[in-house]
């Protein structure tokens, strides 16, 4: 009986010390699934002669909390929906389409561009968060740095970014004085913006 006691004693005490290395945070995450309907990324692009802007959908993505604290979370980009809202008719066609092509994006071979959120630093004010994270655009993922803000709106956590990408990184070449010389006013800037709205379902 005393072997069976101690035994038992013994389990007891090692549970409890399993109990107190737990990380209670891990526990209280909840990850939100993104809305994509409500959710919106709008590019900006820039060139020597102007700019270019429209938007681009999302596929999937949500958003981690450790109670109203943003922990972490990704999201999927459908780069097949990429859209221009500053040219119309056959122009707004070129675009897109050239957008599309193994020029840019090659969005045949490469139809989902990827954020994966690896590290949240709290700015000091509920809600600002500086954001580290992985892009993965063309099947190349580089590290990017970003500031964020979530707030609550009716019951719905609302991810709000200013995003800018060099697509160098990403061998994104076309127009780009990075690779080529002499290009003149027909340059196209590397660093192009995205403004991101991320909504999550109701929390």
């Amino acid at each position: 009986m005393k072997k069976v006691t101690v035994f038992s004693t013994l389990l007891a005490a090692l549970a409890l010390v399993g109990m107190s290395f737990t990380n209670p945070a891990a526990i209280a995450v909840e990850s939100l699934p993104v809305n994509v309907e409500k959710s919106n990324i709008a590019w900006n692009g820039y060139k020597v002669t102007g700019s270019h802007n429209g938007n681009i959908q999302l596929k999937s993505g949500n958003l981690d909390f450790d109670g109203d604290k943003l922990v972490g979370g990704a999201f999927d980009i459908d780069m097949a929906s990429i859209t221009c809202n500053d040219l119309e008719g056959e122009w707004n066609q070129k675009l897109v389409g050239h957008l599309k092509s193994d020029d840019f994006f090659s969005v045949d071979k490469y139809p989902t561009a990827k954020f994966v959120i690896t590290q949240v630093v709290s700015r000091g004010t509920p809600g600002d968060y500086k954001i580290v994270g992985d892009l993965t655009i063309k099947g190349i993922t580089k590290e990017i740095k970003f500031l964020a803000n979530v707030k609550e709106e009716d019951g719905q956590k609302v991810a709000t970014a200013e995003i800018k990408v060099d697509r160098s990184e990403f061998n994104v070449r076309f127009g780009s004085g990075s690779f080529f010389d002499n290009l003149g006013d027909k340059t196209i800037y590397d660093e192009f913006d995205l403004e991101v709205t991320l909504v999550s379902s109701n929390s």
